[in-house]
């Protein structure tokens, strides 16, 4: 049987689009997690945090469970409702570590803050690097609904445009 490095791991986002960066991140989630624990943002934040989505938090919270499902069957994940950077969950026992990426990981420092003052350890961090394009800058939800590039980080070409 595999072992873990932790028990228990969160990872959080948005999730509009699952796309190549979504995925190493996720992958390393249940990589070094028993049980992976993913705060999804709620529309109201994502809308405080002045970006925009396509899907709303039921569609995206489905879509997600359906990507988990199929890639991690038999795994144990929750998914959770965020309304800020951190859900509660990251202020308990339970949560050993947080997968995020590289422009990311300074909010940690916030939640071990706020732990050590709850008398918690710090939170273990596993910084998974920005999944960069096929343009060499980094894949994101706002590049893909603008319709620049494609969940795998493929430009794509827009009708009526010439390319040299």
């Amino acid at each position: 049987m595999k072992q873990f490095k932790y028990t228990s791991i969160a990872i959080g986002g948005t999730f509009d689009h699952i796309h190549r960066g979504h995925r190493a991140l996720i992958k390393r989630g249940f990589d070094k997690g028993k049980k992976v624990v993913i705060g999804l943002t709620s529309d109201d934040f994502v809308k405080a945090s002045g970006k925009s989505i396509i899907h709303t938090f039921p569609e995206r919270k489905k879509s997600l469970e359906n990507y988990l499902k199929k890639e991690y069957p038999k795994r144990d994940f929750v998914i959770t409702k965020l309304e800020k950077n951190f859900g509660p969950g990251m202020f308990t026992k339970e949560i050993e570590a947080i997968a995020v990426s590289t422009e990311t990981a300074s909010r940690v420092a916030e939640a071990n803050a706020e732990r050590r003052k709850r008398g918690l350890p710090d939170l273990k961090m596993e910084v998974v690097p920005m999944i960069m394009a096929k343009d060499r800058t980094r894949i994101s939800s706002t590049r893909i609904r603008s319709g620049e590039i494609d969940t795998e980080g493929n430009p794509v070409e827009r009708v009526g445009t010439v390319r040299e």
